[in-house]
């Protein structure tokens, strides 16, 4: 069997045995809008339960407009240009765009010019979150978890503020977009910490498309609510990146609607759970690093035996990543147990531990192999990870050790997937 599966920039070709027991397991596919411009240009002009964008902004007003960084595959450069054109008739010095970096590196310029396209670069001033950078963030108080409230004062004086990002699903958040955007892409440190910490992560319903009772995103969704004068827009993609769905207006309502739509395209059943599953991270950008392609393992986990296999495949080529805690923390322990033990006995909330917990209770379920040119061997090995240098040989491997009626899933498009057990259901 011949399988191509996103991987970095390009496609991963492998060939399996046609004598393995192989489920190819999918999302639907929902082709893309014939004019997306044209649909953004609608959707601005007429929102969900709010007035159209140019009626709720003035000439003299100050907006903001928020996008995703690097890690996310937005069309930044196809969203941008109809919002700007919407309104232009506000002068350039008063539209200020901001990169929902949460605790992520800072973009480089030339990550900047690929993602928004050199003429917005050129002419707009574009402001990079700094979370650990308490003088740029202004406190709004605590949420009903407890949790302290700091968002950018930049984006605070605004006023409006226009969220822009794509919905998918999400591993502890249930979806991504929405009031996402603004928390973690645009709160401090703490505020960030807080709602990623060990208790919020280890809850039941912290999980894929899960949102009622999910407190990640109720909080999420309650820190939107006491930022003003917000506005959405929020795009869906199909595998091939082209835009399914365009769903704007007042954040909670809009959010909804775009999360109702990929609930029905990305769940998918599945009789029984898996010996071995394959998976990606959806490749570029979603597997730009280790750290993303947790979430590739977490889609997996969801249909793996308890002492199964996961095998992903993440191109991985910013690394682990170095910026951040993520790798230290994989670093110091010695095992997985080890991991999870460190993580919820600690009274403090270190950045970048809510991967690592995650990556470590699907450890408890499956081992995780990992196929990556961007690491190395000893790299992969220090995330407590068992390294694949050919994945064909790996699967071989994994089907005669677990033996030769051992059941296969492949997740091709890893995250984009939501695979449930429907017994479990």
């Amino acid at each position: 069997m011949q399988i191509q599966m996103p991987y970095g920039k390009k496609n991963l070709k492998v060939s399996l045995s046609d004598s393995f027991c192989i489920s190819i397991i999918k999302p639907s596919f929902v082709p893309a809008i014939p004019k997306p411009r044209t649909a953004i240009r609608k959707a601005l002009k007429t929102p969900i339960n709010s007035p159209a964008l140019s009626e709720l902004i003035q000439p003299d007003d100050r907006v903001g407009i928020v996008f995703s960084d690097i890690t996310r595959p937005v069309p930044n450069w196809l969203i941008l240009p109809e919002i700007l054109a919407e309104i232009g008739y506000v002068p350039k010095q008063n539209i200020l765009l901001f990169n929902a970096l949460g605790t992520h590196r800072k973009n480089s310029q030339q990550e900047l010019r690929y993602m928004l396209g050199d003429w917005i670069v050129d002419n707009y001033r574009i402001i990079q979150n700094d979370s650990s950078d308490q003088s740029t963030q202004m406190y709004l108080g605590k949420t009903c978890f407890g949790h302290d409230i700091l968002i950018n004062r930049e984006l605070l004086n605004c006023d409006i503020k226009i969220l822009t990002g794509f919905i998918e699903p999400h591993f502890f958040a249930g979806f991504s977009g929405g009031a996402k955007t603004l928390m973690p892409g645009m709160a401090g440190s703490n505020t960030i910490f807080g709602n990623h910490n060990a208790k919020m992560i280890a809850h039941p319903k912290a999980t894929w498309l899960v949102t009622e009772g999910n407190p990640i995103f109720e909080e999420i969704r309650e820190i939107g609510d006491k930022v003003e004068n917000l506005f959405l827009l929020n795009v869906t993609q199909n595998i091939n990146k082209g835009i399914t769905g365009v769903f704007s207006g007042e954040v909670r309502e809009a959010h909804a609607r775009g999360c109702n739509f990929v609930k029905e395209i990305a769940m998918v059943p599945v009789q029984s759970p898996f010996d071995i599953v394959i998976t990606t991270n959806s490749g570029y950008p979603l597997d730009i690093n280790l750290y993303q392609s947790v979430k590739g393992m977490s889609a997996a986990a969801k249909v793996v035996k308890r002492g199964g296999a996961i095998v992903m495949a993440a191109a991985c080529q910013d690394g682990i990543p170095d910026h951040g805690l993520y790798g230290n923390l994989l670093r110091s322990n010695a095992t997985p147990g080890d991991l999870l033990e460190s993580i919820m006995s600690s009274p403090e909330v270190k950045q970048d531990q809510w991967q690592a917990q995650i990556q470590a209770l699907i450890q408890q379920k499956a081992d995780v192999y990992l196929f990556s040119d961007g690491l190395s061997e000893d790299q992969i090995s220090s995330a407590l990870l068992k390294p694949v240098k050919n994945l064909e040989a790996c699967v071989e491997f994994l089907v005669n050790k677990l033996g030769p009626d051992a059941k296969i899933g492949i997740l091709i498009e890893g995250p984009q997937t939501v695979p449930y057990i429907i017994d479990e259901a």
